[in-house]
């Protein structure tokens, strides 16, 4: 009989920290627009992060007042949208689109092709909010736009569903993804189950003191981690959080 031991993989929590992640600036129509983008995107190529699983684009974008980025194709992506500050007002060639405020999400098909913009929709405050886009499970569905009002007392110390297939009253998604908001106030913790073949990405929009599993996530930085994992968010300051679980292959 053997003596050798099987080895044991140690479940990792690997942390960016925020100089790591890309930073852009540029003039955009009526203003200029700031950009964190965590993946590859545009002209912006790492080879080490050109997505993670089905979560293609994580963009931190802040543009400035009454600033628009003009309409521009798209086609076969899964886009959700989450305002930070200000109000976002998307549109596109159909006539359809919708304005959040902080804290509001929309989840858009683009399918089998869409124009659209992002717009600042106010002429005095900046605008800031992530955009995620997401690998769809199928290819050239009908385009269609769809959002959803949050408040902050909805997601206050616990992981509130904004997008997901497996939650009633989340905006459903075409996609191997789930995306959930936090308001975690301070000395509070929240508890996650990450499933095997799933990968979590934790993102630290404001506030200090965060720790997914005793690591320490700055604001502004992340944390990725795959499954399966039973993970702890815990918080010494009050902070804003968005959490996406993604399928890995």
């Amino acid at each position: 009989m053997s003596n050798r031991k099987t080895a044991t993989v140690k479940p990792e929590i690997y942390v960016r920290k925020p100089e790591s992640i890309y930073q852009v600036r540029g003039k955009i129509v009526n203003g200029t627009f700031q950009g964190r983008w965590h993946f590859s995107f545009g002209d912006y190529y790492d080879p080490v992060n050109t997505q993670f699983g089905t979560l293609r684009v994580f963009n931190d974008d802040t543009l400035s007042p009454g600033a628009i980025w003009p309409l521009h194709p798209h086609d076969n992506i899964e886009v959700v949208t989450y305002c930070t500050e200000g109000e976002f007002r998307h549109a596109d060639q159909r006539g359809k689109g919708g304005v959040l405020k902080k804290g509001w999400v929309q989840h858009t098909t683009v399918g089998r092709g869409m124009m659209h913009s992002e717009l600042n929709n106010r002429p005095d405050i900046p605008l800031r909010f992530i955009q995620m886009w997401f690998i769809p499970s199928e290819m050239d569905l009908p385009p269609s736009v769809e959002q959803k009002a949050v408040e902050r007392d909805e997601r206050t110390d616990r992981l509130f569903p904004l997008v997901s297939n497996e939650h009633e009253g989340a905006l459903p998604i075409r996609s191997g993804a789930q995306v959930y908001s936090c308001f975690l106030r301070g000395g509070s913790s929240v508890d996650y189950s990450l499933k095997k073949g799933r990968g979590l990405y934790l993102y630290v929009l404001e506030g200090g003191g965060v720790e997914i599993s005793n690591n320490k996530v700055e604001a502004l930085g992340a944390a990725r981690a795959m499954g399966p994992m039973d993970i702890r968010i815990s918080t010494s300051a009050d902070a804003e959080l968005l959490l996406t679980d993604v399928l890995l292959s």
